[in-house]
């Protein structure tokens, strides 16, 4: 059984080379309110995506500014001598999923109590380039061969 999770485990991580993402965990801002700035940028390039983030007024747009600057650096990490501006990197998935929930209790009249719920989220962000790497090709041309 150790060895079919072993190698289960494996696979998992050489998929994950092939992918570029950035996580955020427990964001303190309601999964509500960070998926209407998450929708706002899926499917956009990256340069607009910033633009659109930058500018935007919603304090989410901020956070979701800096997962998105570390996805890109994890995209350049991945492919060194790869240029940002020839790649023409996009956002390929997005989604935010609610995280833990802070309860709290708010005083109210005649001795009541209401109860405030502090919701959280997780952020996932993926990137991914619309022109094939050099990496990619070159596997591509193995694959045909093989």
């Amino acid at each position: 059984m150790g060895v079919k999770i072993h190698n289960r485990a494996e696979k998992r991580k050489e998929e994950k080379k092939n992918l570029y993402f950035a996580r955020l965990n427990s964001c303190p801002t309601s999964p509500r309110k960070m998926r209407l700035i998450a929708d706002m940028i899926r499917g956009k390039k990256v340069e607009l995506a910033l633009h659109l983030l930058k500018n935007s007024p919603q304090a989410s747009s901020e956070r979701l500014h800096k997962l998105l600057l570390s996805a890109i650096a994890n995209w350049q990490a991945k492919n060194e001598g790869v240029r940002l501006e020839e790649s023409d990197l996009y956002i390929s998935e997005i989604f935010v999923d609610s995280g833990r929930m802070l309860k709290r209790i708010h005083t109210a009249p005649q001795g009541r109590a209401h109860r405030i719920r502090k919701r959280s989220n997780h952020v996932t962000l993926y990137v991914d380039s619309r022109n094939p790497t050099t990496k990619e090709l070159e596997e591509a041309i193995t694959e045909t061969k093989a």
